[in-house]
């Protein structure tokens, strides 16, 4: 799977559920700051003013601008009904910015502080999100991978009929996938090297906790290859045969066969 298609799955509108009411404009007395008046100053404003001048900039794609105005919403106004909603604006609009661990932190504040929140599923799915978009490329430290995965996983256990749930589990899916090309990743370094023990160990772990991923057919064609250079034809007779059994008329198995038969006539 590749790091293209993990991003390509429908995130943006799941994204935005919850978020419209959000971005409207305050009624009331002060809905634009003054002509000429510098938006990026963070003086003494009222809440109107302010949170207008956060969505202005959010409607801009000034996003970080956005970030920075509604958290002085909270700031400035802690008490007001709307700062509960300038908190989470802030770690979307930190998100729409790229800059995922302002929005990881701005969301684990909004959670900390209201846990019992209505949008606490939002903010759940925002802190997964921000993880998930960082994922590298399988060459490289999967340490995010497995943080994004942990956090889809809070949400489906939290939060399972959530309106992100069906996506988080179709991420999970997906991740799933990429932290099993990563482990083939390592075993074909590894039988690059005849170190064949090895890369049996990473073939295992994907036959074993990624069993349903794309990766899987490869896996075993790949530890058929192992044990027969370990010596251990029975062991790759079986793994051949499974790949036989679930992925008959594959590359990947007729690759196998052709394996297992130049061993049988070597006697």
């Amino acid at each position: 799977m590749r790091l293209s298609a993990l991003r390509s799955s429908a995130l943006r509108p799941a994204i935005l559920i919850g978020i419209a009411l959000a971005t409207l404009p305050l009624a009331g007395c002060a809905g634009r700051s003054k002509k000429g008046q510098d938006s990026n100053r963070y003086v003494a404003r009222d809440v109107d003013t302010l949170y207008n001048a956060a969505k202005d900039a959010l409607d801009k794609r000034q996003y970080r601008l956005a970030a920075g105005l509604f958290d002085e919403v909270e700031r400035q106004h802690p008490y007001s009904p709307w700062a509960r909603r300038a908190e989470l604006m802030s770690a979307f609009s930190y998100y729409l910015a790229h800059s995922y661990p302002e929005s990881i932190q701005a969301s684990q504040r909004f959670l900390s502080i209201h846990p019992g929140n209505r949008d606490a599923p939002y903010a759940l799915y925002l802190i997964a999100v921000d993880y998930y978009e960082q994922i590298t490329d399988v060459t490289r430290d999967q340490k995010i991978t497995g943080q994004a995965l942990d956090a889809m996983g809070e949400l489906i256990r939290r939060y399972p009929d959530s309106k992100y749930a069906a996506d988080a589990r179709l991420k999970v899916d997906l991740i799933n996938d990429h932290l099993a090309g990563k482990e083939m990743e390592i075993g074909r370094f590894y039988q690059r090297r005849g170190e064949w023990l090895a890369s049996v160990i990473r073939f295992r772990t994907v036959i074993d906790q990624y069993q349903t991923s794309s990766h899987t057919p490869e896996a075993l064609m790949r530890l058929t290859e192992s044990y027969i250079a370990l010596g251990v034809v029975d062991e790759a007779k079986k793994s051949a045969a499974v790949l036989g059994a679930n992925y008959p008329g594959t590359e990947w198995y007729n690759h196998a066969y052709e394996l297992i038969q130049k061993r049988e006539k070597k006697g």
